[in-house]
């Protein structure tokens, strides 16, 4: 039987286990839970883990080699330099400039620092406190805010695209610890600073300086720095062209952050906040116009070496003097457009509607001056209103122009109100304008006329200007080298030259009378040549009708050596006998030769008769200024004598007669000086200008005309044409240089005030046309007698030989 005594009493309850009535059923079932997530947690850790060393077992060996980034070469332009080091023009997809880390600014570095990721030095890559600080930041403020490192920019700019998934943003991760890994601190601050897009084609923070700012980084003040640390995260939007308000706002959380970061004081961050920044003037007004010297260059070198010119950072430094430049560029613009006052006014470029609201007024004058930007200082405008005594026009900067009295001269034809529809100035037109030295605005147009400038040293060759037409932009036809005109009468002293050889003199006389030419004689059309002015003045020494550049003496003393002879002898100066046929209208420059021909031909005359090849590159480095190409001027030997010495110094005898009291006397009445030489040139029906002329140092030719050939004018010549522009280049080209005399080689000699070969003085006889002859002692500034009038027997003689 069971023991009574140990069986429950009705008051007492069953007996339970003391850690089980502690705990209540809730905290074991959290306990339990708690387990449950625990486990899961750790399996979860696991699964990743084993997630992640398979990611890495198959991602990490295909990652690219980051160690050939331990010699970062960035694909860099070509950027071509003037002889002083002024930069023409580059050539690349991308404006770069390499530059070491030693030699970025700290200034600049912290800007970035602060703006990027001020533990760069500190983290191993990626940045956890950051990525922390973000995403609090982004659940506080509901808006994105990065944490990418400037190790993980590298990588992702370098080497990744810039799509946003998670499989590229674990090869961010995994790139970013392996170029932590494999290279320096500073080997990856370097790559950012000149890899990172800072917008308008700038890659790298030096390129960023000179586009923004027009100065290299080591001149970047705080102010300057911020800005530009601040366009990494949005180059397209916020920089300071394009959005000055979004860049400013940039800048000022730039300039705070260098403050938190202690990079800066309190009182430097409140000056730069108050710095005004001058940013690069967008049309390049102050910039080297050169855009045909850099052409020419770019074409030179990617014969050379293809399509690495624009990706290898070559530098090509040239002859080109930057002053000189400048004066060249000006002068030849200022001339064609003087010329173009001068023309019918051909009607505004284009026609809007403008609206009356000012808001949209605003919006409209913006769209139609983006279709016609400014050419150089020929600026466009819209006009507002037009009344034949003013035009109020606006600008594309909101300037509003008022142009009354002579500003509406050159368009008076425009302001008529009988003026065509096309030509009538009324509001909507789109028209040009110039300011004028008085400050005051002239309403003008955009020129047809073409024009040519270059100049070079005529004792090495080295070309020291060129400008190739009125504007790059508006036509890239070089017409330095690739127009073939005819030179007119600037080709004389070469005719003149050839009959120094044949024993004339510039003493001998001959005669200014009129010429006829059957077609039996000429093979083809009759020909009657005439003088410029229609006028003959009978008899006159070479040297007179030189200076006065008589068509029909010309035409004689061709006549008496030979075309044949004349066509040989010019091939000394570098003309090409098959552009200047043996025919005598070689005599009037009827044959075709470039600017660039004649400015290598005059510099034969001002070197004492050597041929000079021109030249334009002088040296050609890599991107570390490693020398590839070093060219060395030539210097002047026997070797390449072109003409006698003494027959180049009787020439410059009588081209400086030209310019002292000929065609192109304006030259020494304005520029003050005597040693001055040239000739100008105007052709057949004036569709070519000419004026080629030189002092010792600097030879310097101009030609002016239409691409597709058409009179000038029937007043127009080269006088009043180019020699303007030779004049106003050289007033600069010349300045500081001392005058230099003319110095009598052996082999002349001066009898009565006339130079003449020792050999062919007075008195000694001279075979011309196979007929024995003495040439004449003239005055060479005595007035020549009349036509008609009755010379001496021995003139008589000469001049029977040109008669018809």
């Amino acid at each position: 039987m069971p023991d009574s005594s140990q069986a429950p009493g009705p008051d007492k309850k069953p007996r339970t286990p003391k850690s089980q009535s502690a705990r209540p059923a809730w905290l074991r079932w959290l306990v339990r839970i708690v387990l449950w997530i625990t486990g899961l947690g750790l399996a979860a850790v696991a699964s990743a883990a084993i997630v992640l060393a398979v990611a890495l077992a198959v991602a990490y060996p295909n990652l690219p080699d980051v160690s050939d980034l331990a010699d970062y070469r960035p694909k860099l332009p070509l950027r071509v330099f003037s002889a002083d080091g002024v930069l023409i023009g580059e050539f690349g997809e991308e404006r770069r400039n390499l530059t070491p880390i030693a030699t970025v600014p700290q200034v600049m570095k912290d800007a970035v620092l602060a703006a990027e990721d001020t533990r760069f030095y500190d983290h191993g890559g990626v940045d956890y406190k950051g990525v922390m600080r973000a995403g609090l930041a982004n659940l506080e403020r509901a808006k994105s805010q990065g944490a990418s490192t400037i190790s993980m920019q590298v990588a992702r700019n370098v080497y990744l695209s810039s799509e946003k998934t998670l499989t590229r943003k674990i090869y961010e991760i995994l790139l970013t610890f392996k170029l932590e890994h494999q290279l320096s601190k500073d080997q990856i601050f370097e790559i950012y600073l000149n890899q990172i897009y800072l917008g308008n084609r700038a890659y790298g923070f030096a390129a960023a300086a000179d586009a923004y700012f027009g100065k290299p980084l080591s001149d970047l003040t705080i102010a300057e720095a911020a800005m530009l640390a601040g366009l990494p995260k949005a180059p397209g939007a916020n920089n300071p062209v394009n959005n000055p308000t979004r860049a400013r706002g940039r800048q000022l959380y730039v300039i705070d952050r260098m403050q938190e970061a202690g990079f800066i004081t309190a009182q430097q961050a409140a000056q730069a906040k108050e710095e005004k920044l001058q940013l690069r003037d967008r049309q390049g007004s102050q910039r080297l116009h050169a855009e045909f010297v850099a052409e020419t260059v770019r074409q030179l070198m990617y014969a050379q070496y293809g399509d690495s010119t624009y990706t290898r950072g070559l530098k090509v430094y040239t002859s080109i003097d930057s002053a000189d430049q400048t004066a060249a560029y000006e002068a030849l613009r200022r001339g064609i457009m003087d010329y173009e006052r001068r023309q019918f006014y051909r009607g505004p470029e284009k026609f809007v509607d403008l609206p009356t609201d000012p808001a949209a007024l605003e919006e409209a004058i913006d769209d139609a001056l983006s279709e016609h930007p400014d050419n150089g200082d020929v600026r466009s405008a819209v006009v507002l209103s037009a009344s034949a005594r003013e035009v109020t026009a606006a600008r594309a900067n909101g300037d509003v122009l008022k142009i009354s009295g002579d500003g509406l001269k050159p368009v008076q034809s425009g302001l008529s109100d009988k003026a065509a529809p096309n030509v009538r100035i009324r509001r909507g037109a789109v028209i040009r304008v110039v300011q004028t030295p008085k400050n005051s605005w002239e309403i003008t147009q955009l020129p047809e006329v073409e024009g040519a400038f270059v100049s070079l040293d005529p004792r090495d060759g080295a070309i020291k200007a060129l400008v190739g037409g009125f504007d790059f932009s508006k036509n890239k036809f070089n017409h330095v080298t690739q127009a073939w005109r005819q030179p007119g009468s600037s080709f004389k002293p070469f005719i003149y030259s050839a009959a120094l050889e044949k024993g004339f003199m510039p003493s001998t006389v001959v005669n200014d009378g009129p010429l006829f030419f059957d077609a039996g004689t000429t093979g083809g059309q009759p020909w009657e040549p005439k003088n410029y002015d229609g006028n003959f003045e009978g008899p006159m020494s070479l040297r007179r009708a030189l200076m006065k550049s008589k068509n029909m003496v010309s035409i004689r003393v061709l006549q008496s050596i030979g075309t044949r002879y004349a066509q040989e002898w010019i091939t000394h100066f570098g003309f090409e006998r098959d552009k200047h046929p043996a025919y005598l209208p070689m005599a009037l420059g009827a044959g075709s030769v470039t600017p660039m021909q004649m400015a290598t031909a005059y510099a034969v005359f001002a070197n004492g008769g050597y041929r000079v090849n021109p030249y334009l590159i002088t040296r050609v480095t890599d991107h570390k200024d490693k020398v590839l190409v070093d060219v060395q001027p030539p210097r002047l030997d026997e070797s390449m004598r072109a003409i006698p010495q003494r027959n180049a110094f009787l020439m410059n005898s009588l081209l400086q007669s030209i310019t002292s009291g000929g065609t192109a006397a304006r030259a020494q009445a304005t520029l003050k000086r005597t040693d001055l030489y040239g000739k100008t040139g105007t052709t057949n029906d004036s569709l070519d200008a000419w004026f080629a002329g030189f002092q010792p140092t600097n030879v310097a030719v101009v030609w002016m005309g239409y691409d597709t050939p058409r009179k000038l004018g029937s007043r127009e010549t080269g006088g009043g044409l180019s020699l303007p522009v030779w004049i106003s280049y050289m007033q600069t080209a010349l300045k500081g240089v001392p005058v230099a005399e003319l110095q009598p080689p052996p082999g002349v000699v001066n009898v009565g005030g006339e130079w003449y070969f020792d050999d062919y003085t007075p008195g000694r006889a001279v075979s011309t046309l196979g007929v024995e002859v003495a040439p004449v002692t003239a005055d060479p500034t005595a007035s020549p007698p009349a036509a008609g009038g009755q010379p001496t027997d021995e003139r008589s003689r000469i001049l029977d030989m040109f008669r018809n």
